[in-house]
This record gives structure tokens, C-alpha cells and sequence, in this order.
């Protein structure tokens, strides 16, 4: 058993044996355990910016769409504001009791935020109760949300093996994506065959949320399934009082300044092209929702299978090269891409320009949460992760939306492309003299630690 042990610890921990560089059954499966949970968690939290459009009516009084997608997109942008909060709380329970704990317990929140939102009546029914209860639920899933990063992002990258983390930890954008691919194409077959406009409108936005309570209970079973990583388990042997801890945490100060610069430009750009972007082509571009929801479901269809090509490509060359790459592209070509977006007189014209953005973001998409597993040890690998991570999501992601919608409200919407490329732009000074990590890992510190921790 020992023998067992010490193997599985080897691979995990990303040891250079032929075997560690084996796609073993149980890695697989971890990965497609905490994968697939992590598909159903963004998909409960795409689902509301893609119904936005038709629950708006429903929870606010009736004024012109713009002010209702502000007030939709302001309580979007608070559920963002709590997800620190979430960052801090399931990264303490993931650092201390278990990454796999953590992970079970953010669904069940989830899940919970979903069913509020299916069940609750409209703003004709109960009044001003209506966006409180809506607000309510995204407070939930903004917990649950906030944690999900962090922990998934550990788990991934602790399963992983050395010389393939970036590729493995590529699949929670893959499946990020994912949520939101599966929350357009239901979109897509209430909209062309199952129901009419006037249908969804008024009953037809709740079915998303009612199939994400759902889908929450296939996650909670193959969570409550998954196998804890080895890495983890070690850290509680031989390291119990290191755990987790906000004093551990703040010992750390640079790799958390790393984690807040480096998601910053890359966080606004991935959610100005992806939740808002379907809404920017309807209100902005002025294509009808149907083609934009079509577009944004083609557009993220192939940004997700480009995850796993730049994380595999990062795994070669480094996380640094891919990140600067992003920032090169993306502050040269932002302002003129989203312009061209707002311009734009075809579908097919939308189709490729989205394309070209959604290119660039995957320099940061594909490979930011193995760069941020890399900077923390094993002890606060999950707190150090979600934490500041959902901190600057809360600050630049989150409020994406409401501030572009702000910008259009005033007349000089083009004030949201340059707040976006000076973000990228910020966040390229920081990949320019930040360390590789897939040289300077903390994971490999965990790896040489266990080797030279006595046995008891």
C-alpha cells in the first residue's frame, strides 16, 4: 500500500517518471469529474445574461429596453461583487478540509440560486419584491460562483501532470465556455422550435433556470464521487497549521499583486466578447436576437476548442510568451475590433470579428488558472487563487456590462472601447515582468517537498 501511495503521490504532484506523463484512468476521470461540474456552475451563471433579454420585462417596471438591461446588468454586476466573499470562504474550506468538499458544496449554492430564480413571480405580481428576490439569487450564486475559480482551478492543476498542467487546466475555460454554449443552445431551440417569442417572454426564460437545478444534481453526484488530490492530502499530513489562513495568504504579497494584474485586462476583455457581446450585436450593431444568439453560440463553440491548442502550446513554450501575446494583440487591436463590432452589416461580418477578439483572449483564457495555481503553495493554493481573482473579477469583469451600457446611455459608448484597451494594456506591463511559471512553480516546490518530508 505504501508503494501504491507513493506512486499516485508522484504522479499527481507531477514527478518526471515515464508513468507521471500517463493519461491514467483516474486522472481522467478526476478531470472529467471536476470538468463537468464546473460546466453546470457557469452555465447556472450564463443563463441569466443570455435570458437577460426576456426576464428583464418581467422583474422591472416597463421603461425602454436599455434602462431594463441596465437594471438586469447592475444586479448581474452585484452578484459579481460578492463572489470575494465566496473567493475567500470556499478557498478557506478547500485549504482546509479538502478541495473536493469545497467543490460539492459550491453546486448545492448554485443550484439553489437557480430554483429562486425559476420560481419567483414577476414585478406585476409582488412589486419591488421581485428584483429583490432576483437579487437575492445572484447573491447566492455569486457565492457559489466566487469559490468555484479558485477551487476548480486547484484541482485541476494539482491532478495534472508536470509537463501537461497547462493542457489539463485549459479544460475550465473549456467547460466555462461550455456553460455558456449550452445556455445559448437552449436559447436556440426555445427560440426556432419549441416556443414563440411572445411565449418566452412571458413563461418560456424560466425553463433555463429550472434545467440548471437539474443539471446541479448530476454535478452533485459526480462531485460527491471525485478523488481528493494527493497534493492536498499531503499538505494535511505533515503541514495542518498552514492552511488556509488570510495571515499565510498576505505573507504571499507580490504573487497576489500578480494574480489582480494579470486578470485584470484579460477578465474585462473575456466578458466584454462573451456575456456581453450578444446584447452589444442586438442593441448596438443592430442585428436582431436571434443572429446574435446564433453568433455568439458559433463564435464560442470554437473559442472553447481553442482552450486546449494555446494550454497544450504553453506547456512548450511557457505561460508567459501566450500571456503577452494577448497583451500585444489585444492592445493594439481592441478599440478597433470592438468599433467595427458596433458597425458591423452582416452576420458573417460579426461572425469573423468576434473571431479574431475571441483568438486574442485566449492568450489569457486558456492558461491564466494554471499561471495562478503556480504562484501559491499547497497550503493556500485555493485561497490565494479565488480570492484576489474574484476581488478584480468583481472590480473589472462583473462591471463590464453595466459600464458599457452606462457609456451608450450617455451618448460616447466608444469610452468603453479605450476603458478596455487601456485594462489590456495595464495587464501586458505585468506579464512583461512577471516570471514564467512553468519554470518557477510552487507546484514543483510541492514535489520536492513531499520527497523530503520524512515518512511517518
Amino acid at each position: 500500500m505504501p508503494e501504491i501511495r507513493c506512486s499516485r503521490m508522484n504522479e499527481t504532484l507531477g514527478g518526471n517518471t515515464p508513468k507521471s506523463e500517463a493519461i491514467s484512468v483516474s486522472r481522467v476521470k478526476a478531470i472529467f469529474g471536476g470538468s463537468v461540474g464546473n460546466l453546470v456552475e457557469w452555465y447556472d451563471w450564463y443563463a441569466y445574461s443570455a435570458f437577460a433579454f426576456y426576464f428583464s420585462a418581467s422583474f422591472f417596471p416597463q421603461q425602454d429596453t436599455t434602462a431594463q438591461l441596465l437594471n438586469s446588468a447592475g444586479i448581474f454586476a452585484l452578484g459579481f461583487l460578492i463572489r470575494p466573499l465566496g473567493g475567500w470562504m470556499f478557498g478557506r474550506i478547500a485549504d482546509r478540509m479538502g478541495r473536493k468538499q469545497a467543490l460539492t458544496l459550491s453546486i448545492l449554492l448554485m443550484s439553489f440560486g437557480s430554483l429562486i430564480i425559476a420560481l419567483s413571480p414577476g414585478y406585476a405580481t409582488i412589486g419591488v419584491w421581485a428584483p429583490v428576490l432576483l437579487l437575492v439569487a445572484r447573491l447566492v450564486q455569486g457565492l457559489s460562483v466566487g469559490g468555484e475559480y479558485g477551487v476548480s482551478a486547484t484541482y485541476l492543476t494539482e491532478m495534472a501532470s508536470r509537463n501537461h498542467r497547462g493542457f489539463y487546466a485549459s479544460f475550465q475555460y473549456v467547460t466555462l465556455i461550455g456553460g455558456q454554449l449550452i445556455a445559448l443552445a437552449l436559447q436556440i431551440l426555445l427560440q426556432k422550435v419549441l416556443l414563440t417569442p411572445e411565449q418566452i417572454q412571458e413563461w418560456g426564460w424560466r425553463i433555463p433556470f429550472v434545467f440548471g437545478a437539474f443539471l446541479s444534481v448530476v454535478a452533485l453526484y459526480l462531485r460527491k464521487n471525485l478523488e481528493e488530490t494527493a497534493v492536498f492530502e499531503h499538505q494535511k499530513r505533515h503541514s495542518p497549521s498552514a492552511k488556509g489562513t488570510m495571515r499565510a495568504l498576505l505573507a504571499h504579497p507580490r504573487a497576489i499583486a500578480t494574480v489582480a494584474g494579470l486578470t485584470m485586462g484579460g477578465t474585462l476583455a473575456f466578458y466584454t466578447y462573451t456575456t456581453y457581446m450578444q446584447k452589444f450585436l442586438v442593441n448596438t450593431g443592430h442585428l436582431n436576437k436571434e443572429q446574435s444568439t446564433l453568433i455568439s453560440f458559433c463564435s464560442l463553440f470554437l473559442f472553447a476548442c481553442l482552450q486546449p491548442v494555446f494550454g497544450a502550446l504553453s506547456d512548450r513554450v511557457g505561460r508567459r510568451p501566450i500571456l503577452i501575446g494577448f497583451g500585444v494583440l489585444g492592445t493594439l487591436f481592441t478599440y478597433p475590433l470592438l468599433h467595427s463590432l458596433g458597425e458591423v452589416q452582416s452576420p458573417l461580418e460579426a461572425f469573423l470579428l468576434m473571431m479574431a477578439a475571441l483568438i486574442i483572449v485566449s492568450g489569457y483564457t486558456s492558461i491564466n488558472a494554471v499561471v495562478k495555481a503556480e504562484l501559491f503553495p499547497a497550503g493556500i493554493r485555493a485561497l490565494g487563487v479565488g480570492l484576489p481573482y474574484a476581488l478584480t473579477v468583481a472590480l473589472f469583469g462583473g462591471t463590464a456590462e453595466y459600464i458599457a451600457l452606462w457609456a451608450k446611455s450617455i451618448g460616447h459608448e466608444s469610452y468603453f472601447y479605450w476603458y478596455v484597451n487601456i485594462c489590456v494594456f495595464a495587464s501586458l506591463l505585468v506579464y512583461l515582468f512577471m516570471k514564467d511559471t512553468k519554470v518557477f512553480s510552487s507546484l514543483d516546490d510541492d514535489f520536492k517537498e513531499h520527497h523530503e518530508t520524512p515518512k511517518p
